[in-house]
This record gives C-alpha cells, structure tokens and sequence, in this order.
C-alpha cells in the first residue's frame, strides 16, 4: 500500500513537472513582436525605466568608494578599472527593456499598449506623469484633513443624539489632530 502511494505521488509530481515544462514554451510564444513593439512604446512613453538608469552608476561609485576605502594608494587604478567594467556591463541595460516589455506584454493587451502610449505621449498623459505626484500628494493631505472633520464631527452629533436618545450624558473624546483613520 505505502508502495502504490509513493507510486501515485511520484505520478502525480511528475505530470505537474511536465505540464509546467511543456507550458512554459506555450506562454512564451504568445508575446508577438507587435505586442512587444508597443509594449516597448508604452514603456517609453511612460519612462517606466527610466528610473532605472542610475542604477550601474550608483553601483560603480559605491564600489568605488569601497575599494578606495580598503586600498587608498590604487584610487586612480581603482577609478579607472571600475569605470571601464561598468562601461562595458551598460549594453546590459537593454536586458532589462526587453524583460520589461515582455512584462508589459503579458500584463496588457496591444491595443491597451497602443492606448497607453498614445495617452502618456501626449500633452496631458506628460502633464499627468509630471504633475501627478504632486496632485496625489495633496489629494491625500485634503483626504486627511476631510477624515479628521468626519470623525470630530460624527462624534460629537453621535454624542448629542446619544444624549438624547438615553438622556444621559455618553463620554466620548474628539478625536486628536490627525488621528483619523488614513482612507
């Protein structure tokens, strides 16, 4: 019996393994090149990685900092070394466009893609990426301020109609500054 269960476990393992296997080259094949090429325009409209791009340079300086921390007297050596390694490790940076078009590609459809691009390349989509950040960021300090008042306010009416309603006085605090509930 303990022999057909293992049997059975090992069956079963080794179909999921097969299924994933043979999947795999199925999902892979679905991102056609036109879906690709606007993922890669929704990407570009978007500067989705753009932020990205200091990320060989920062690594280069904080490795350069290290190694003239450990040997001062090679900092030349050491600047010129790490900077012709990382020049020659920047073609990597088109490895991660195409993982993140591939991303993208999985994620939306190409004609979402196209739309995508087609908005963030135009005046408001750039305005929207600009000055976005910024709007949010307001619109959740006017968020907060709206919830404190809700909550000052909805104690002390529930306060009032309590009173009323049982007519004695209930004990409740208004809420302290910004100690509302954040939406």
């Amino acid at each position: 019996m303990i022999t057909l269960s293992g049997f059975g476990r090992s069956a079963a393992a080794a179909l999921l393994i097969s299924g994933i296997a043979l999947s795999a080259p199925a999902r892979a094949q679905e991102v056609t090149a036109d879906h690709l090429k606007a993922a890669r325009d929704a990407i570009t409209a978007l500067a989705a990685t753009d932020r990205f791009d200091i990320i060989l340079p920062t690594v280069a300086e904080q490795l350069k900092a290290q190694l003239i921390q450990s040997s001062p007297n090679f900092q030349d050596a050491i600047g010129k070394t790490v900077d012709a390694q990382a020049l020659a490790l920047a073609p990597r940076r088109a490895d991660l466009e195409k993982e993140s078009a591939t991303i993208y590609a999985k994620t939306f459809s190409a004609d979402e893609l196209k739309a995508i691009a087609t908005f963030y390349s135009s005046d408001a989509g750039r305005k929207l990426l600009k000055d976005g950040p910024i709007a949010t960021r307001e619109l959740l300090k006017a968020a907060d301020i709206w919830a404190t008042g809700v909550q000052r306010d909805l104690t002390t009416n529930t306060a009032a109609a309590l009173q009323k309603a049982v007519g004695a006085e209930i004990k409740t605090e208004a809420p302290a500054a910004g100690a509302a509930p954040k939406p």
